[in-house]
């Protein structure tokens, strides 16, 4: 079965950042039509600090996703800096310990990013957040796990997910951040949040991709 070198992840990591870095105008614009307009350039700023942080130096999936946590945390502004930073700790702190990450190691950090999320947020799906991308995403890679599908088609599976949920926002009236205050008007545009995140895991899944052994 097809799994990946938790050692070997860096490029998984750089992967992520160059997704980010090419859409942060896209998350702008759109985070502008219902919210603040700064989220790009947030997340922009974030994972551009996180790459310079590790540089040219050796540092394993789970290490960086820690690392990435730590800097949204502390060093972007508004609510996506908890919410990502937390995202990606929890999800760094269950595959801590694994020296090869498939389906079943990928689909449990994944749900632990949930639901750390689910402890600081009341969002849930149907909210209009980001939970409308990832916890399809989750509920997905579960069925993976428990179905013993291979990683390859796993990872189809979760940009599959990630799109669908992405999709599903735009129909959904916002309940929460800014957004929520436009009522019945936040309908007809994506949820900017839920943008970033299905950019962020579908990098993560085509880097993946690209380290199979």
């Amino acid at each position: 079965m097809a799994e990946f070198s938790n050692r070997d992840g860096k490029p998984v990591l750089l992967k992520m950042v160059a997704a980010v870095q090419g859409n942060k105008d896209y998350l702008s614009e759109l985070d502008g039509l219902i919210g603040d307009g700064d989220h790009g350039a947030n997340m922009n700023k974030g994972f551009t600090l996180f790459a310079e942080s590790i540089g040219e130096r050796d540092i394993s999936f789970t290490e960086g996703l820690d690392e990435l946590g730590a800097i949204l945390f502390s060093k972007i502004g508004g609510s996506m800096g908890p919410i990502y930073g937390t995202i990606f700790s929890q999800m760094a702190e269950t595959g801590a310990a694994k020296e090869r990450i498939g389906v079943a190691e990928l689909a449990a950090m994944l749900r632990a990013g949930l639901l750390g999320l689910y402890e600081i947020v009341e969002a849930r799906p149907g909210d209009k957040t980001l939970v409308d991308t990832l916890a399809p995403v989750c509920e997905a890679m579960d069925q993976a796990a428990e179905k013993g599908t291979e990683l390859p088609a796993a990872l189809s599976l979760l940009k599959e997910a990630a799109q669908r949920g992405w999709e599903s926002t735009k129909d959904l009236e916002a309940k929460f951040g800014r957004s929520s205050r436009l009522g019945e008007r936040s309908k007809g545009v994506y949820d900017a949040g839920a943008a970033s995140c299905k950019i962020i895991l579908e990098a993560m899944a085509d880097g993946i991709a690209g380290v199979l052994s």
